[in-house]
C-alpha cells in the first residue's frame, strides 16, 4: 500500500488528526475504491452525453425488480429517530457551536458546499468535528469573546457532509495522484471517531452529496463495510443520508437506498443542486428546459412537487426518513419587515413540507429553529416521525420529473443581474475562504452558485428571450457583469469576475465550478 504523501500549508493542531495511523487508513481507501470512483465519474459523462443525444431520462428497465420489490432498510439508530429541525453549516469552530447550542435535533456539518477546501479548512473541519464529539468544543474570537456548548448531553446529532465524487484533494497523494477528496473527509473523520461515537451511544452518520446513480451508492455501501471490518466496529454503524439533489438520482431513489439498505437513514430533497443538475443534463436540450429566474422556481412546480412527492413515498415504502430542503433565510436585526415577510414564506414552506409527510427539514440560521420545530411539532404531534405515511396516492412518471416547461415564471433582466452579482460575490467569498456566503439576508453556498452561471450558460446558448424583449446574448452578459461588477465597489477581486464569466459563457460547459475555483486556490498556495 502506498504512503501518502502530505504538501500542504502548516495548520495548528493537525498532528491530532493527520497521524500515521489516520493517514494510512485513508491510504487504503484511496487504494481500494480510487479506480472505481474514475469508472462512476466516466459513466457519468457517458449518461450526460447520452441525454444530451436523446434528450430525456426514464426509470431504468434492469431495476425494474428492485423498485417493485418488498424490501426496507435496516431499522434506523434511537438517536436519528426525531429529525424535525436540523441547521446545517461549515465546521467553523464559532458557527459549529452555534449550530451546537440551536435546538435543532440534527447538524449537518458541511465539509462539502458551505466549504471552501483551504487546507486549513479541511483540517481544521476534522479538528472541529473530533473536539465535538468529545465535548471539547471551544472557541475564542479576536475580541476575546467566548464561546462554548452549553448542553453538550443535548446537542443535535453530527452528521458530516463529505465532498462529492468528483472532487479530489490536491494536498493528499498517493502513487503519484491525488487522493479522492470523499474518502479523505469520511477517513478521518471515521477513523477518528467511529469507536468514540459508539461509546457515548451514537455512531458515525453521514450525508452524501451529489451521486447520480445507484451505482455509487453501491461504491459507498462498499466503502462503509470495508470500514467497519478494518475498525472491527459491526456491520451497519455507519448510517447515510443521501441527498437526491441530482435529475438522475431521482429516477433511481428506490435503488440507491437498496444498495446502502444496510447503512441507510434516509433521502433528503436538496432544491438548489437539483435545479443546477437539470439545467446542467438539459442545457442543450432546447427551449423546453430553459428555466425561468431561479428565485422564480418554487418547490409547488409540477416538476419539483413530483420529486417532492416521489421521495417521501419511495423513503416510507422502504422505512427511511424524507427530509425537506434548506430555509436559507437570515434574520435582519435593522429590517422587522423584512423578517416579517420571510419568517412567512419559511412558515409556508415547512407546513407545506410537513403536511406532505417529510420527517423533518433543514434551516440555515439558528432563529429559523423554533419555526421549523413548531411546525413540525404540530403535524407530528407527539410522534417522532411520519414514516407511517406512506403517500400512496403518488404516482409519478418520468415525464412529471421532466415537466420544466410546465414551470411558471418569467427569465428576467433582474433574474441575470442578480446571477451575475450573486455568482461573483459567492465567488469572491468562496476563494477567501467562506464557502457559506451571506447576501441579501439569504445563506448562500456553492449550489446557488452553480444555478447561477448555469442559468446564464443556458439563457446565452439558447437565446432565451428576457422580460425586458432583450435576447440574452454573450454581448449582453459581458455588460451585465461590467455594470454589475463595478457596482459592487471593488468588493469583487478580478479572480472572482474571471471565473464567474469563464464558467457562466465558455462553450465548453465546466461540469462544476467548485473544480475551477480550486484550481485558482492552488495557484495561490492555499
Amino acid at each position: 500500500m502506498p504512503d501518502l504523501v502530505v504538501s500542504a500549508p502548516s495548520v495548528p493542531r493537525s498532528e491530532e488528526v493527520l497521524t500515521p495511523e489516520a493517514l494510512a487508513f485513508v491510504a487504503d481507501l484511496d487504494t481500494r475504491f480510487h479506480d472505481r470512483r474514475d469508472e462512476l465519474l466516466a459513466a457519468r459523462r457517458e449518461r450526460r452525453a447520452q441525454i444530451a443525444r436523446t434528450g430525456t431520462l426514464d426509470f431504468l428497465p434492469e431495476t425494474a425488480e428492485v423498485r417493485s420489490g418488498d424490501w426496507t432498510v435496516a431499522p434506523v439508530p434511537a438517536d436519528l429517530q426525531d429529525r424535525r429541525v436540523e441547521i446545517t453549516g461549515p465546521t467553523e469552530p464559532k458557527m459549529a457551536i452555534n449550530a451546537l447550542n440551536s435546538g435543532a435535533r440534527v447538524w449537518l456539518a458541511d465539509l462539502e458546499d458551505a466549504n471552501t477546501p483551504h487546507w486549513r479548512n479541511v483540517v481544521g473541519g476534522q479538528l472541529t468535528l473530533r473536539d465535538a464529539v468529545r465535548g471539547q468544543l471551544s472557541f475564542t474570537s479576536p475580541e476575546g469573546k467566548e464561546y462554548a456548548v452549553t448542553d453538550p448531553e443535548h446537542a443535535p446529532v453530527v452528521l458530516p457532509r463529505p465532498r462529492g465524487w468528483h472532487f479530489d484533494e490536491a494536498h493528499l497523494s498517493a502513487d503519484g495522484r491525488p487522493v479522492v477528496a470523499a474518502l479523505v473527509d469520511f477517513g478521518l473523520h471515521f477513523f477518528h471517531n467511529a469507536r468514540e461515537l459508539l461509546s457515548r451511544g451514537s455512531g458515525p452518520y453521514y450525508y452524501l452529496p451529489k451521486m447520480e446513480s445507484h451505482l455509487e451508492a453501491r461504491l459507498w455501501d462498499d466503502v462503509f463495510t470495508h470500514a467497519e471490518a478494518a475498525l472491527e466496529v459491526p456491520h451497519g454503524t455507519v448510517r447515510a443520508t443521501v441527498l437526491i439533489e441530482t435529475i438522475t438520482a431521482a429516477f433511481e431513489m428506490d435503488e440507491i437506498l437498496f444498495e446502502l439498505r444496510d447503512h441507510a437513514a434516509g433521502l433528503n430533497a436538496g432544491r438548489w443542486d437539483y435545479l443546477f443538475s437539470i439545467i446542467k443534463n438539459f442545457r442543450d436540450a432546447g427551449p423546453a428546459f430553459t428555466l425561468p429566474d431561479r428565485n422564480a422556481v418554487s418547490m409547488t412546480a409540477p416538476m419539483m412537487k413530483a420529486y417532492s412527492d416521489l421521495l417521501v413515498r419511495t423513503c416510507h415504502r422502504r422505512g427511511a426518513f424524507a427530509i425537506g430542503g434548506m430555509a436559507a433565510f437570515i434574520p435582519s436585526r435593522r429590517d422587522p419587515e423584512v423578517n416579517e415577510r420571510a419568517f412567512a414564506k419559511v412558515r409556508e414552506d415547512k407546513t407545506r413540507e410537513a403536511t406532505a409527510g417529510f420527517d423533518g427539514s433543514w434551516v440555515a440560521h439558528p432563529d429559523l429553529v423554533p419555526l421549523c420545530a413548531e411546525v413540525f411539532d404540530e403535524v407530528l404531534a407527539g410522534r417522532d416521525n411520519q414514516l407511517d405515511v406512506l403517500r400512496e396516492d403518488v404516482a409519478v412518471r418520468a415525464a412529471d420529473l421532466l415537466a420544466v416547461d410546465r414551470t411558471p415564471g418569467e427569465r428576467t433582466e433582474q433574474g441575470l443581474r442578480g446571477n451575475a452579482r450573486i455568482g461573483m460575490l459567492y465567488l469572491h467569498a468562496w476563494l477567501s475562504g467562506n464557502g457559506a456566503a451571506g447576501i441579501d439576508n439569504l445563506m448562500e453556498d456553492a449550489a446557488t452558485a452553480e444555478i447561477s452561471r448555469s442559468q446564464v450558460w443556458q439563457w446565452v446558448h439558447n437565446g432565451a428571450r428576457l422580460d425586458t424583449g432583450e435576447v440574452v446574448t454573450r454581448d449582453l452578459v459581458e455588460r451585465i457583469v461590467a455594470e454589475e461588477h463595478a457596482a459592487l465597489g471593488g468588493t469583487v477581486d478580478d479572480d472572482a469576475r474571471r471565473l464567474f464569466v469563464e464558467c457562466a459563457l465558455d462553450d465548453d460547459y465546466p461540469d462544476f465550478l467548485t473544480l475551477q475555483a480550486y484550481d485558482v486556490l492552488l495557484a495561490r498556495g492555499d
